[in-house]
């Protein structure tokens, strides 16, 4: 996974660049006001620094859904170009109203970068790693924030100190920063699929992943296309397949699902449980529907009641699920291989493969997708597919055994497969149609006895060794109703590209699944600004001049505007170790979990910051406690508070949509900086510190009531199965 750890690095340095302007701008702006006498003009003054927020707000509001019609990639181009070019104007700026078009362009480069940053590394990296992946821009940020500030505080013990220099040699990191976006990062693939090119897709999941089986993830990704639908949960028994011949049509054995392996009489059969089974479907609907905690949503019950089921490690996972690289196996034939153009979008009467003239011009295209995700049955000039004889399968196929959750499957240790359904209609024909199932192994494997399991026909598991399993069901990104009412032989699975066409409408942000997704992200983006870290950051100098650290310093003959800047320096260092803490536990522990544990020890810094302002004692003393508590306050507020935000809204929202929403949230959080900037001298005033610090408890008191109450855990889940459970779980709520 070495190449997608270092595209992750490299997305991250627009979040370098942002923190690096943050810093450098803080110690410029001292002597911008002397050289422009802004002493007199604090409007300029704080305009000068804001304008850089409002830029960033503007372009906010357009990135997302230009980033859903462009791509990720141009739209990181046009950051560090905007980067770039601010730099050369404010070395330049030979006036206040210069300098702001030059801060102004640097917010358009921070908005794009804060913003597609996690969305670009959610969707690049491999399950079992995002989330530490998605922690390096908080940590790039802050590192890019130490080093800016002790290149400030270097230039601060010049003779003559040049702000223009401070803020013009953005320019070096910005050029790396540009030179990587074109000749390192690959597209986003579930973008380049959203578009139908499959073939770039392909091969840029084959360099992220080192290897060239992906064809699990190319059927995921294209799956993710669909916005909602009706999903419910299954669950299945899978056991040796002990009882079919090899040369027997597993169509003719009623509900008979058949995951077959790669070596002869490797195969494994999946029985629906029905009735009262002890896998807990009927326990699992009971608890979204009478929650054990009050006002609870649904969807956090429904996300946990996964992560409670996970399997221990070293399980028969491994081995019973094997990786995904299959077709459809209709009847028990092979199916055959099939093309799938770059970019081909089909008509009514066109075929999914190519004519010998456009073929030849692709042949040596790696191998253009020979092997492809879905295979049909010829069945007339449609090619539709025909629903199979009787009963209900899929089919799990690969070339070989591989070990490990990720190599196994999509990511997770989920698999993906599909299964015919059929009922009879109202005029007693049979109708049809394809389901998509997310698979994933509950509990552990073994010898189960004692346990009397109902399957369908009435079999009762004996000895034999078996592993429970449960599945999300759904209507497939490929299946198309229109196939349906058009043709009497039933419905077709329609060519990625054909899929990828439709354009998102507004009927997809109305989705019950995306409404619910949107309450959380934009619920945590607000109370993340409102937690109090633009207080807490502005007290820190002061705090820790009561420490004596400014007269330390002053005795070392640096001066109060060094002594600043070396103080918010060091501040700035105390967050990377803890930075570095957060990525270890984030796919470990989760997201939620740092969250409902990290956000009481800021609770509790602020109480301790308010009683070390309402409580009389001496200035040692009073340095002593509130510069622990400050410092607390950064190292949990950066290993929860502060990425995970981020990190959530990248991962909640289905791939069509995903720039959109993410720019609402991030609009959200851009919003909410401006209001908490501005409105801070006027609370500090009217209120004091302690007023302060008391309001931003009452803001983390809720916040930790509406993560408890509100946010699931998304850990090792593919992004595509954690929107189908944000749509189940949505629906059943409003069942």
């Amino acid at each position: 996974m070495s190449a997608a750890v270092l595209v992750a690095i490299a997305a991250t340095v627009g979040d370098l660049l942002y923190g690096w302007d943050n810093a450098t701008i803080a110690g410029a702006v001292l002597y911008i006001k002397k050289e422009f006498n802004l002493e007199s003009s604090p409007t300029l003054e704080g305009l000068i620094v804001a304008t850089s927020i409002i830029g960033a707000t503007l372009i906010t509001t357009c990135s997302g859904p230009i980033a859903d019609r462009l791509g990720r990639r141009p739209m990181m181009i046009i950051s560090s170009v905007c980067f770039f070019v601010s730099a050369l104007i404010m070395l330049w700026s030979p006036n206040v109203y210069v300098l702001l078009f030059g801060r102004l362009l640097d917010g358009f480069g921070s908005g794009l970068a804060v913003t597609l940053g996690p969305l670009y590394i959610s969707e690049t990296a491999p399950t079992d790693i995002r989330g530490s992946l998605n922690t390096l821009p908080q940590f790039t940020g802050s590192g890019g924030m130490f080093l800016a500030y002790c290149m400030v505080f270097g230039m601060s013990l010049m003779e003559t100190p040049s702000w223009r220099l401070m803020l013009g040699i953005l320019f070096v990191p910005s050029t790396v920063y540009f030179l990587l976006t074109v000749f390192f990062l690959p597209e986003s693939p579930r973008w380049l699929v959203s578009k139908g090119r499959m073939n770039e897709a392909k091969k840029v999941l084959q360099w992220l992943r080192g290897r060239e089986d992906v064809f699990a993830e190319m059927a995921l990704l294209v799956e993710g296309l669909r916005v909602g639908g009706d999903t419910s949960i299954e669950e299945y028994l899978i056991e040796p397949d002990a009882g079919l011949a090899e040369d027997q049509d597993p169509m003719t054995v009623k509900d008979q699902v058949r995951l077959y392996g790669s070596e002869a009489g490797c195969s494994w059969v999946a029985r629906p449980v029905t009735g009262q089974s002890m896998l807990g479907i009927a326990s699992r609907q009971g608890s979204m529907q009478s929650p054990s905690v009050p006002l609870m949503d649904p969807l956090v019950t429904l996300f946990g009641s996964v992560h409670e089921k996970l399997p221990e490690q070293g399980s028969m996972l491994s081995v019973i699920f094997p990786t995904f690289g299959s077709m459809f196996s209709m009847g028990g034939k092979e199916p055959k291989n099939e093309e799938w153009d770059d970019e081909n979008t089909i008509g009514d009467d066109d075929d999914y493969g190519h004519d010998d003239e456009d073929y030849a011009g692709d042949a040596d295209e790696d191998d253009n997708l020979r092997s492809s995700l879905i295979s049909r049955q010829d069945t007339g000039p449609d090619k539709a597919m025909v629903a199979p004889t009787s009963g209900s399968m899929f089919s799990m196929k690969h070339s070989s055994w591989l070990q490990g959750s990720e190599a196994s499957g999509i990511g997770g240790g989920w698999q993906l497969a599909w299964k015919w359904s059929e009922r009879e209609g109202l005029d007693g024909t049979k109708e049809g149609g394809f389901k998509r199932l997310y698979l994933h192994q509950e509990g552990d494997a073994g010898s189960k006895r004692g346990s009397v399991i109902s399957l369908a026909g009435g079999e009762v598991i004996g000895d034999n060794e078996y592993v429970k399993a449960a599945a999300l069901v759904s209507q497939p990104a490929l299946y198309s109703r229109d196939f349906m009412d058009r043709d009497s032989i039933g419905p077709a699975m329609v060519h990625p590209s054909e899929a990828s066409a439709k354009r998102p409408s507004w009927r997809d942000f109305l989705e019950p699944g995306v409404r619910r997704a949107l309450v959380v992200g934009v619920g945590l983006q607000l109370l993340q600004q409102f937690a109090g870290i633009n207080g807490v950051l502005y007290y820190t100098p002061q705090i820790l001049e009561q420490a004596g650290v400014g007269d330390l310093l002053s005795h070392m003959g640096i001066g109060a505007s060094s002594a600043l800047l070396l103080i918010s320096a060091l501040t700035t260092l105390l967050m990377l170790p803890a930075i570095a803490v957060a990525m270890r536990l984030m796919d470990l522990s989760g997201r939620r979990t740092l969250l409902l544990t990290t956000i009481p020890v800021l609770f509790l810094s602020l109480v301790v910051l308010i009683l070390a302002n309402v409580i009389k004692m001496n200035t040692t003393v009073y340095a002593v406690v509130s510069t622990v508590a400050v410092v607390l306050y950064f190292c949990f507020f950066v290993m929860g508070f502060g990425p995970i935000p981020n990190i959530l809204c990248a991962e909640i929202f289905p791939t069509k949509i995903r720039g959109v929403c993410i720019a609402i949230c991030a609009l959200t959080f851009w919003i909410c900086d401006i209001i908490v900037t501005y409105t801070l001298p006027m609370m500090l005033k009217a209120v004091g510190l302690a007023g302060l610090f008391g309001f931003y408890a009452v803001v983390i008191l809720i916040a930790w009531i509406f993560i408890f109450l509100k946010v699931p855990e998304t850990k090792g889940m593919p992004l595509e199965v954690i929107t189908e459970f944000f749509a189940l779980g949505a629906r059943q709520a409003s069942h």
